[in-house]
């Protein structure tokens, strides 16, 4: 007859519950996958599949008394990591899109305004166009399985324990705001450049033909030039993007 005591339970369903309730976590603020349009039944059943194919690489854990108060610390502590991951790809994708912004700033289109769905805010053409690029780059490259191998890596540097709020304190997430200027700068900085140089081309045209009307021609110029600098530069976004995930997954790692 087969038997087996509680202790026996627990060691075998805390490793995949941890894990599980970390993916879990990160897969409700994740990009592309935490949107609305992805069933909530596909994100458990998901986070399932993965948390019980990585339990071969996972450190071994301590059982822990599911009725205990350090079961409560310990969930708590789950949340926050898988949270602060899809914090950090969002920081990522939200560099890219204040990159349009600025290139839509430039270029005289941020007067076109769409609806977010997945912000639920206001969000300008280009901003928007960069958006849906990067998320199809995200899935493309492989960043979801990037996103996957960071944190089965974060068990390595930050193992379950009672301690929720360490991770906090040594990854110091509240820090990866200015992340969205620096990477949204360094990848618009080509198109504001060029942008920036057709400006003051058309600013010594003016100077020198005064009877030249720069209002008239000067969007037309500009919105063009835009246009074919966007296309230029589009394939070479896959280089930073890349670079700047890796760089915020460093923190879990």
């Amino acid at each position: 007859m087969l038997t087996f005591n509680e202790a026996q339970i627990l060691a075998w369903v805390t490793p995949i519950l941890w894990a599980f309730l970390r993916v879990l976590a990160l897969f409700g603020t994740l990009p592309v996958i935490g949107q609305r349009a992805v069933p909530m039944r596909v994100r458990v059943a998901l986070a399932f599949l993965i948390a019980l194919c990585a339990q071969a690489t996972l450190p071994p854990v301590a059982p822990i008394p599911l009725d205990s108060a350090l079961t409560f610390l310990v969930v708590l502590q789950q949340i926050v990591i898988g949270v602060s991951i899809g914090f950090a790809v969002r920081v990522v994708f939200a560099s890219v899109e204040f990159a349009g912004e600025l290139v839509g700033l430039q270029m005289g289109l941020n007067f076109a305004g769409f609806f977010d769905p997945a912000t639920g805010g206001q969000t300008t053409a280009v901003s928007r166009f960069f958006g849906v690029t990067v998320s199809w780059l995200f899935i493309v490259t492989g960043g979801h399985l990037l996103v996957i191998a960071g944190v089965m890596q974060s068990f390595q540097s930050f193992p379950v324990g009672p301690e929720p709020f360490a991770f906090v304190k040594a990854a110091q997430p509240h820090r990866w705001g200015a992340e969205v200027f620096a990477i949204g700068l360094w990848i618009a900085l080509p198109m504001v450049a060029m942008l920036l140089f057709v400006n003051l081309v058309m600013g010594i045209a003016a100077r020198v033909a005064q009877q030249l009307n720069l209002f008239a021609i000067g969007f037309p110029i500009t919105l063009s030039v835009g246009l074919v600098g966007v296309l230029l530069t589009l394939p070479m976004m896959q280089a930073p993007f890349t670079m700047a995930l890796e760089r915020m997954l460093q923190h879990f790692q």
